[in-house]
This record gives structure tokens, sequence and C-alpha cells, in this order.
């Protein structure tokens, strides 16, 4: 008979090689599939009996007695309908009962942006007078240049950098590959960086990354980080790693950009997610709004 952690394993081997899920959402619902699993046998439920009943039930005792939040609990639903997945191609289910169940409706705030000149502030308040802070230079302004997401720019190779063509090959979430081009500042930042400061690291070793530490290893996203937090106390410019990819997005649809080629430059797989990740004006909103869903700013009396 399968224990519950062998069976768990299965399915966590599933989401990477069949589902192709990141290592983290992998994990997260692999951790969520076991709490189901474990409430099943203590109300002695057999999987191949569960039905949608039962499922709302789990919902409702994460919620009142678990205490969840509506953030983990619509992380708990997306694990079901992956579990649920899994399941019917395995035969343990017909069909899934998970899709039944739907997910919380959460309000989400809009994320903080910096205004071109505080993000210009903050990478001049980069200490350029050592290695590791001309490093920090193209790192931080290569993260702003292309809205690159911290673990994105720490696995970066750098056989993955093509200045004839002024792109980077992106490593995203999911392990979908895109091309985001770069300005002329990152570019010149960048070459600075690779023939004087990496050498100097890396001392004549092989490593693939582009971006490596003081001892010459790829860097981490502690190490990012940490150099981040040194940067914002010395720059006077509150924000995260993150805010520099938020300020991306923003300024460019600030500056006319259409929204689904910011969709693409972000890597995100819908376009609905663009428009909440990115804090916009009202008239850039309308803007988009009448371009994609109206007509010659009507309405449609269909709706």
């Amino acid at each position: 008979m399968t224990s519950i952690e062998d069976f768990l394993q299965h399915f966590y081997s599933d989401l990477l090689l069949v589902r192709r899920d990141s290592v983290q959402t992998a994990e997260t619902y692999r951790i969520a599939a076991g709490e189901f699993l474990n409430w099943l046998v203590k109300e002695q439920i057999k999987i191949k009996n569960v039905s949608v009943q039962n499922l709302m039930y789990y919902i409702i005792k994460r919620q009142t007695q678990d205490g969840c939040t509506e953030v983990t609990i619509a992380k708990d639903i997306s694990a079901l309908r992956a579990f649920g997945e899994y399941l019917v191609r395995k035969n343990y289910w017909t069909e899934n009962i998970a899709l039944s169940i739907e997910k919380p409706k959460m309000a989400r705030n809009l994320p903080k942006v910096l205004s071109v000149d505080q993000v210009d502030a903050l990478l001049d308040g980069i200490d350029k007078s050592d290695l590791c802070g001309k490093r920090d230079d193209a790192l931080f302004e290569l993260v702003y240049s292309c809205g690159l997401r911290i673990s994105e720019v720490c696995n970066l190779k750098t056989v993955n950098v093509h200045f004839d063509e002024g792109l980077i090959l992106v490593l995203g979430k999911g392990n979908k590959e895109r091309l985001v081009p770069f300005g002329d500042r990152a570019a010149e930042k960048l070459k600075n960086y690779i023939s004087e400061v990496r050498p100097a690291l890396v001392k004549g070793r092989n490593v693939p990354n582009l971006f490596v530490n003081y001892k010459g290893e790829p860097i981490s996203r502690k190490g990012v980080w940490k150099r981040f937090q040194e940067l914002e106390a010395r720059s006077g410019v509150s924000a995260k790693v993150h805010t520099l990819r938020h300020s991306f997005a923003t300024h460019l649809l600030e500056g006319g950009a259409d929204l689904r080629s910011v969709q693409e430059l972000l890597g995100h797989a819908n376009l609905a997610t663009t428009t909440i990740y990115t804090h916009v004006s009202d008239n850039q909103l309308e803007k988009v709004h009448e371009q994609y869903f109206n007509a010659g700013g009507k309405v449609s009396s269909t709706d």
C-alpha cells in the first residue's frame, strides 16, 4: 500500500516533470495536498470517494478552524485543482471536481512605484569604488531596464547577453524563456562589468552565471536583497528590488507602450495580471480599456 509520503512524492515529481511548475510552486502544492490527504485519513474518506461536498467542508474547515487567510485558501484551491488533475490522470477520479470550488475574491493593492527621478537617485547612490559596487551598478540597472525578477537576474547566463541585438534571453517562471531588450545605459554598464569587473571576481574559473558575488560564485537572491538594502539606506529612497520591476512596467505604460507588449516583457501569462501588476494613471487605464474593449469609446450594449 502506498504511503502518503510516497503518494505526495509522485505528485511532486509530476508537477515538475509533467506540468513543468517551478520548484517553489510544486513544493507549495505538495504541502497543501499533504494537508488535504491527512484530513481525508482523519475523516476516513478514501481518495476515490471524495465529493465536491467533501472539498467544500475541507475549505470551510481551513477557514474557520485553521484560521487561514484568503491568500492561503486561494493557494489551497489552486493546489487541489492541480492535485485533482493528477488524480484524474492516475484514474483515481473520473473528473477534476476541484474545479468546482471557486477561489475567494481578494482585493489587490497597487504596488509601490518610483518616479524616474527616484530611480535615478537610487541607482546614482551605488558606491562604485570597488568591484562589487561596479557589479551592483550593472545588476540593478539591468533589473530596471528589463523589468527582471530577482530570480531571473540571479539565474541569467553570460551567454544569454547579446550586445549586437541589444537583447537578453531570460528564463522566467515555469521555465518559460523570453527575449527582453535593454537600453544603451544598461549596455554600457554591462560591457564594463563583463570586461573589467567580472574577470577579477571569477579569477579564471568557469562560472556560467552573469552576476557573481565577491567569491566569484553565482550571486544569490539573499545577496541581491542585502546589497539593495544597503543601497536603499545610502540613497534615502525607500523601495524593494521588486519595486524596480513595478516601476519599469509603469514607466513603459505611461510612455505610451501598449499593455500587451508590457505583458510580454514582464513574462506574464495573461493580460489581466499585467493590468493589476502595474500602477498606471487613470487616464492610461482608460486609453487601454478603450483600445481593447470598447468600440469607439462606447461600451457594448450586450455587456
